[in-house]
């Protein structure tokens, strides 16, 4: 969903779209950032202000007509809530998708809190958000486990003080991730639970 509504973007302002898979090495440092990476090189300010307004308006009708979650998540989730695991999201999406995504696809299981990228709050991979989701949940940063997808991911954990958790079935590669300092990969999302109940 999101990759159409960014090659739609280009192509509204006369730009060439790019494969759908090529979207997994552009998203994760936020909007902004985003739209710099897809539209060439000295594009204006003024147009990339412009290809972000068009890029919202597109994916706000279109942001759940393919999305889905990866196979087992519900599993997991349902076993972490089992085990009276705390669970929170922090994504680098505006904080109105990423609440909307946690309300399309998440609402059965109790997540809090939910942060997007929220004005005068540094995203990712700036610990700010990290470390505010664990004082809120009451919790020391060393016994929080950092899940994420991305290289992102890794160095946000690792600079909260967090165990970083990568994922090989996400946006990144297992050498990135290991690259940009995980200190556990997973390839199941029940293996999670190991890291849960016998933490290393």
């Amino acid at each position: 969903d999101l990759a159409d509504a960014a090659n739609k973007m280009l192509r509204l302002h006369g730009f060439t779209p790019h494969p759908t898979d090529a979207y997994r090495t552009f998203v994760g440092d936020g909007l902004f950032v985003l739209i710099k990476r897809i539209t060439p090189a000295h594009t204006s300010k003024e147009m990339l202000q412009s290809c972000m307004g068009v890029f919202q308006r597109e994916y706000e009708g279109n942001w759940n007509n393919k999305t889905a979650l990866y196979p087992e998540i519900d599993t997991m989730l349902n076993r972490l809530t089992e085990l009276q695991v705390n669970i929170a999201i922090l994504s680098n999406k505006p904080d109105n998708y990423t609440k909307k995504c946690v309300g399309e696809f998440l609402a059965s299981h109790d997540f809090y809190p939910v942060f997007g990228q929220r004005e005068h709050i540094e995203r990712k991979p700036s610990p700010t958000g990290a470390l505010e989701i664990a004082k809120k949940l009451n919790a020391a940063p060393r016994s929080c486990l950092f899940v994420g997808d991305s290289s992102v991911d890794m160095k946000t954990g690792n600079a909260a003080g967090m165990v970083s958790i990568g994922v090989s079935w996400g946006f990144r590669t297992e050498s990135e991730l290991l690259e940009a300092g995980a200190q556990h990969i997973i390839h199941h999302p029940l293996e999670l639970i190991r890291h849960v109940t016998h933490p290393s």
